[in-house]
């Protein structure tokens, strides 16, 4: 078994930088070419590795192939336009596989009806990467996947198995390599994470990993432009473990931090009912450097890719050997209780909901994304529904995606945050865009038939609100 490190390299001066031997470049494939896929890509395509990316929708390689970013990440499309020499884009995982020396598996795996994680992308990817292979082709395989404990192992034994099938002799490696992306903020982490974990036994597969990650690990390349490299921020930690570790670190990551979000949530609806102000409480709390101020901001919950199906994994895992994750189911109640009060806030200023019109504003689950998998938003919306109200809701990136993707939801959808406010009764901020913090809500809610903001992201001037007339309320404040 590998023995668990962790190792930081040393502070560099700019000149040893300047004189730091060039990292030898891999040919590198990624099959999937999703948000972590397309981002992973385009960073190791800008520190000069040839890049080969895979996806079965033709049309998004396509769009791929003709320059379009397809997801809204900030700083994307400029960098795949910076990189296209070295980015090319197919939907033939066999072709795209031969000659590669590192073969990155970056596919989905949603949540299950029972709440595990749906791995067949991931074992497709397998098979197909096994009949690409080429006699004497030495590689690498990586899941970046977020995937269920041994799932690295069944990757390589499908793998071998295709392989003796095939009578094919080539050296394959595997290595597991979980992705901390934040959506929004994506290439900065890939630039500038605070650690790269790698699980593996192998000698090779990490040999191979560190040399890959060498310029992120050494910050040793010259910033992309608008991704300017942060101040003050230590290099980045490699820790190298056994695969099935690395992997819960994973999960583990996850659930940590949206324990964190929804324990500052409870606390937020307690605050309320003594009069305390959460956001004082989270003020002090983060000022404690065993607890950190990050992930303390209290709010309408955690939606998104990857909080909701990470935190059911890991309760499935946990289920798969008899065993409980109290805390973590808690933190999955609690986030759903928090819309259902968010409504009963609403509710108790209105007195009656069923007949009046709210505008709901933001429906991506956080700004800087174009996602709206468990939009809070949405969910907002659609309870909001249930109880009789009218909705009419907004978002200044995903409008477009939340009409396609719910045309059977009796939403209006209004083409500004104006025209959704207009003669409303109440006004629910979900997503804390700057569109909508920069709005001069003093006007705007005059538009309104009832001067009710409920602000779910404590976003608001909430003090200037109130002394305009405004009934303005906050979380936890």
């Amino acid at each position: 078994m590998n023995t668990p490190s962790v190792t930081r390299p040393p502070a560099r001066t700019l000149t040893e930088v300047a004189a730091a031997p060039t990292t030898p470049l891999a040919r590198v494939t990624i099959v999937g070419s999703g948000y972590v896929g397309l981002n992973t890509g385009a960073v190791l395509a800008y520190l000069g590795h040839p890049v080969v990316m895979v996806d079965r929708d033709a049309e998004r390689v396509a769009a791929l192939q003709a320059g379009e970013a397809v997801i809204y990440e900030q700083g994307l499309s400029e960098l795949l336009a910076q990189t296209h020499a070295q980015l090319s884009f197919t939907t033939q995982v066999q072709e795209a596989v031969a000659g590669a020396q590192v073969v990155i598996i970056a596919v989905g795996t949603p949540a299950t009806a029972s709440g595990d994680a749906d791995t067949r992308a991931v074992e497709q990817a397998a098979q197909e990467i096994a009949g690409g292979l080429q006699e004497g082709q030495r590689c690498v395989v990586v899941v970046k996947s977020t995937v269920p404990i041994g799932t690295n192992r069944r990757v390589s034994s499908v793998i071998d198995r295709v392989l003796q099938r095939r009578q094919v002799r080539a050296q394959v490696h595997y290595a597991s390599n979980p992705e901390f992306l934040r959506e929004g903020m994506a290439l900065r982490d890939t630039l500038y994470p605070d650690r790269v974990v790698i699980g593996s036994d192998d000698p090779e597969a990490l040999t191979t990993l560190r040399q890959l990650y060498q310029p992120i690990l050494e910050q040793t390349f010259a910033p992309p432009a608008g991704l300017e490299r942060p101040e003050h921020k230590p290099l980045p930690a490699l820790m190298s473990t056994d695969a099935t570790s690395a992997e819960m670190v994973k999960y583990a990551s996850n659930a940590f931090l949206a324990v964190k979000i929804s324990f500052i949530n409870e606390v937020a609806l307690l605050c309320e009912k003594v009069g305390a102000d959460v956001s004082e409480v989270a003020r002090g709390m983060g000022m404690d450097i065993r607890i950190g101020a990050g992930f303390l901001q209290a709010g309408v919950g955690w939606g998104g890719s990857c909080f909701p199906k990470d935190v059911l994994a890991l309760q499935a895992v946990a289920a798969e050997y008899g065993y409980s994750l109290p805390i973590v189911q808690a933190a999955d109640m609690v986030n759903r209780r928090q819309r259902v009060h968010m409504v009963e806030r609403l509710q108790d200023v209105l007195k009656v909901l069923r007949g009046r019109q709210v505008a709901v504003l933001g429906l991506t689950f956080k700004p800087g994304t174009n996602d709206l998998r468990e939009s809070p938003g949405l969910e907002l919306a659609q309870l909001l529904l249930r109880r009789g109200a009218h909705v009419r809701a907004h978002d200044p990136v995903a409008l477009d995606a939340a009409r396609t993707l719910y045309p059977d939801l009796e939403i209006d959808w209004a083409a500004s945050a104006e025209e959704a406010l207009r003669g409303a009764d109440a006004a629910l901020l979900t997503t804390a865009w700057p569109e909508y913090l920069h709005l001069d809500w003093a006007v705007l809610t005059r538009l309104m038939r009832t001067r009710v903001v409920l602000d779910g992201r404590n976003a608001l001037p909430g003090d200037l609100l109130r002394q305009d007339g405004v009934t303005y309320m906050g979380v936890g404040r």
